[in-house]
Formats: structure tokens, sequence, C-alpha cells
């Protein structure tokens, strides 16, 4: 029996989430985890070789090494000479290219540099979405033009030749069907992503102050992650749109969360940044219609009646899109459109025949 270890260096509720399920479709593996609580942003992603350097579990002899995309694995494979000689698949769950900084944060390269580091050490490195490799390929050639000089060549081409895309899997249950936008008078509208700055929070204020404008009716339930610290828009929408709220606040309890699913009639996203998808991912298998804008990897599940224009420059403009957008599904009732490509059950075996091959051949697997 194969002894697999995987290391999660900001264990936030997604990769958490992951990390489980992995364990749970593929239990013929045994499986170790190391996992560093998700705060501390900068500390984590650099000093998780640090906070590990003493831990027993990177001494013993492995098959094969998972490693999330904030996990300095270069730094990690030079401290422990076991890992060295142990292949490693690195697990993208998001790209540090990509993301965008805060306006409460310092640029840095440090990030990026973990990243790139961590996929040029890794034998596979695995992306959850196709829109998430394409940029984090396209960020690291962007990148390597901007330095001064001894540049190697060939790098991004060497990436691409060892990624691939394989998604976090949207389990079975949730999966269920049922009539679509059963109250399209009143149509009850979730919103349920992370409460951070690149979710887009500012732009679905100004998509409800569109629809009360407009005159639109509708319900509103806003969960998601919640942190100690968290935009203070927040707190805007709930007073002001306090009569039209069915839900409130993060759901820690995964059955009332996924009742709530079953209970909402569109899944609404303002993103800016969103690698997969999750919540847009399993609110639709649960039998929600989307609206989404035209960017990121909606454009490889959400149907194209579903994604409003995207003006990233422009929030007024784009909420008007997303109104737009919302009155033509309400009017046309299109059908619900289930992930099933994403389905736990499908894409197990994809994960299992990636597992095996990579411990029989240490090799990235096309």
């Amino acid at each position: 029996m194969s002894n697999l270890l995987l290391l999660s260096a900001y264990d936030a509720a997604s990769h958490q989430r992951w990390r489980e399920q992995l364990a749970s479709l593929c239990p013929e593996y045994v499986w170790s985890h190391l996992a560093l609580p998700p705060r501390y942003f900068r500390w984590r992603i650099r000093g998780n070789p640090l906070s590990w350097l003493n831990e027993p579990l990177l001494s013993e002899p492995r098959d094969l090494v998972v490693a999330t995309s904030m996990v300095d694995l270069a730094t990690l494979r030079g401290l422990h000479r076991q890992l060295a000689d142990t292949p490693c698949l690195l697990y993208m769950h998001e790209n540090q290219f990509a993301f965008p900084v805060s306006s409460g944060q310092n640029a840095s390269a440090d990030p990026q540099m973990v990243n790139l580091y961590s996929a040029i050490s890794a034998e596979q490195v695995v992306f959850n979405s196709a829109w998430n490799r394409d940029s984090f390929l396209s960020g690291v050639a962007t990148f390597l033009d901007r330095l001064p000089d001894q540049v190697p060549s060939g790098l991004v081409d060497q990436l691409r030749l060892k990624s691939r895309v394989l998604p976090v899997p949207i389990e079975d249950r949730l999966f269920c069907d049922r009539p679509a936008l059963a109250n399209p008078d009143c149509p009850h509208l979730l919103w349920n992503h992370r409460w951070e700055y690149d979710k887009g929070p500012e732009r679905l204020h100004r998509f409800l102050q569109v629809l009360r404008r407009r005159s639109i009716p509708f319900r509103l339930s806003v969960v998601g992650e919640r942190f100690r610290q968290y935009p203070t828009v927040f707190d805007r929408i709930r007073e002001e749109f306090d009569g039209r709220i069915e839900h409130w606040g993060y759901l820690d309890n995964r059955a009332r969360y996924e009742q709530l699913l079953c209970q909402a009639d569109v899944v609404v996203s303002t993103a800016l940044h969103d690698f997969q998808g999750l919540a847009m991912l399993e609110a639709m298998a649960s039998g929600c219609v989307p609206l989404a804008p035209d960017r990121l990897a909606y454009r490889e599940y959400v149907p194209e009646s579903c994604r409003y224009a995207s003006h990233e420059q422009d929030p007024e403009q784009e909420a008007e899109a997303a109104t737009d957008q919302l009155v033509s599904l309400l009017a046309n009732r299109p059908p619900t459109s289930a992930p099933d490509a994403w389905r736990a059950t499908r894409l197990a075996e994809d994960y299992r025949l990636l597992f095996e091959q990579m411990i029989a051949t240490g090799v990235a697997v096309g």
C-alpha cells in the first residue's frame, strides 16, 4: 500500500476540504497530512519550511508527496534529504502571478518566487482550472522578461510540459435535479464567496443598488468564509438591504449550507479573481442558475447565456451589465447547468491514475 504525504501550508477551508476529499476518494493509499493555519499569509508562504524544520513526518519514507501552492517545495526538498528523492506533485489552488495586491498590502516578489521555485522543483504541476494554468505561465513569462540578466531560456516551455489541469471535485451528494428559477418574480440571490476584496464585494454592492434603482424584486443571502478583518462594504450592504436578507454570515454547519444551496435561485459572482470557483460549482450542482462575469475560470463551465459583460475598469457599467443579464435569465428561464464533469466520482479515477504513474515513474503525466 503506497504511502502519501500531503502538505498544506495555508490550510484555508477550500484547501482543507480538498485534502480530506482526496483521502476519502482514494482510500487505497496511506495518507499523512501536515497543515498550517490560514493566517499571516506572508509568513506562511515564506516560512513554512522553517515551521516544519523539525517535523518527523518529513523524515519518513514516502512514495509520493503532494504539496499545495503555498508550500515552499524547493526549500523543503533542500532541507530534507528524504524529500529530494521522492516524487513531488505541486497542486496549484491559486497562483501568485495572477493574485491582485490589495490596498493594504505591499507589493513583493517573494510569493511569486515561492510559486516559481516550487513549480521548477516539482515533478508534476497540477492546476484546478485552465485559466489558473494559463495565467501562471503567462505571469512567469512576464516576470522573467523583467529580470535584468542571466535568465534561463525555455523555462516556461519546461513548466508547460509538466503542467496539467485536474479540478477540485464536487461531491456527488450536492448534485440534485430541481426546477430552475422557482421564484422568478422575486428570485433568491446567493453570494457565497470569501469575504475578501478579490471577490468583488464593492461590485456586489453596486449590483444590488442597480437592482433597487430599477425596482427589480429580490431576496438575498450573503455567506462564505469570513475572517477577523473583512471589507467594510459588507456592513453597508447589510444595513442598506436588511429587509431583503434571507441569511447573513458564514454557515459553519455544512448541512445548513447545503440546504441553502438548494433553496437559492441564482448564485452570483462579482469576483475579480477566482481560480476555479468552488462556490459557484457547488451552487450550480445544487440547481442554482449562475450569474457570473465573462472572465476567469467561469468561461470553462458557466454557460454563455449566464455570463455578463466584464468591465474590470468600470464597476458601474459592469453592475448594469449584470442586472441586464439577470433580467434576461428571469425572462427566459434557462435550464439548470449542473457541472457533471466536476463530479467527485468522475474525477477520482483521474487522481488515482496520476498518483499511480508518478509513484511508478516519478515523472510528469501529460
